[in-house]
């Protein structure tokens, strides 16, 4: 199997910029993808956020299996992590977000109201790695309605608060860690669903890796979808996939790069199914 890393050479400055932010904020909010909710974690934010409170987002639910969705959500519920399932670009979930925050943040209000401090707003960050939808769930979480509300005494200039309504900020900060994974499967897994630069991924690879995961996990799917027998052997798959898609280089030759290409993006669009990478067995 091939290496899969990709760990840009920024990290270090944004890693300091969130360690300075983190003292401002009440609630780290991570956006991750529901097809992989472990490998789309964010390796550093346990530790940033330890003493914060926490929501995760299984952001693109709908491109997961949902029975799987409920599991992780279980899973995080179980580390006292607040979770929750959304679709940024749908807006689907986006709602129950404000009484999810009030849910987490209850002790910090709480101890606010004893000292008679009423109504200050929550302060949140966001985070997430490269393509888990941060930037779309930010945009429709806050909607056409959010206004910068500038600095704020004791926030270094630059830094802007997107306040939401009275009970919630959020800090608007490009301080995204980026994943350096020791375990191949999640490289795999990050690739498959579009974390990392097609460029520097082998499409064939990565397709045959799908064929096999979900020829097991999901049998019946590339059934459905290209009108093939379903077979053990990925390669054999993928030929088959070619002639019913008909990808053709000259003549007869068949084209594999370009029925890899068509399966991943089927996958990663959803056209597959809904399929779930990470699967949490349940107990």
């Amino acid at each position: 199997m091939a290496v899969y890393q990709w760990y840009p050479g920024h990290m270090t400055k944004a890693k300091r910029m969130m360690q300075e932010d983190i003292k401002l904020i009440d609630l780290v909010i991570e956006v991750v993808d529901a097809r992989i909710p472990l490998g789309s974690r964010n390796p550093d934010i346990d530790e940033l956020g330890k003493n914060k409170a926490r929501i995760i987002l299984l952001n693109k639910s709908d491109l997961s299996d949902s029975r799987q969705n409920k599991q992780w959500m279980e899973y995080f519920k179980k580390q006292g992590i607040h979770a929750l399932e959304i679709n940024s670009k749908s807006g689907a979930g986006i709602k129950a977000i404000q009484g999810v925050v009030q849910e987490a943040c209850k002790e910090k209000i709480e101890r606010d109201r004893k000292r008679g401090i009423i109504n200050r707003p929550v302060r949140a960050m966001v985070v997430g790695i490269p393509n888990v939808g941060k930037s779309t769930f930010i945009n429709s979480f806050a909607g056409k309605a959010c206004t910068k509300t500038g600095n704020k005494p004791g926030v270094t200039k630059g830094k802007q608060w997107i306040r939401l309504n009275k009970g919630l900020e959020l800090l608007d900060t490009p301080g995204i860690l980026w994943p350096k994974f020791e375990d191949q499967t999640v490289g795999l897994h990050l690739a498959m669903i579009g974390s990392m630069n097609d460029e520097i991924v082998h499409l064939d690879e990565l397709a045959y890796e799908l064929i096999k995961f979900v020829t097991k996990e999901y049998p019946g799917v590339l059934k459905a979808r290209y009108e093939i027998e379903e077979q053990e052997d990925a390669y054999e798959a993928l030929k088959a996939i070619c002639i019913s898609r008909r990808c053709y280089l000259k003549g007869e030759e068949l084209d594999l790069m370009k029925a890899s290409s068509l399966l991943i993006e089927d996958f990663r669009s959803g056209r597959l199914g809904k399929i779930t990478l990470e699967l949490m067995q349940a107990e």
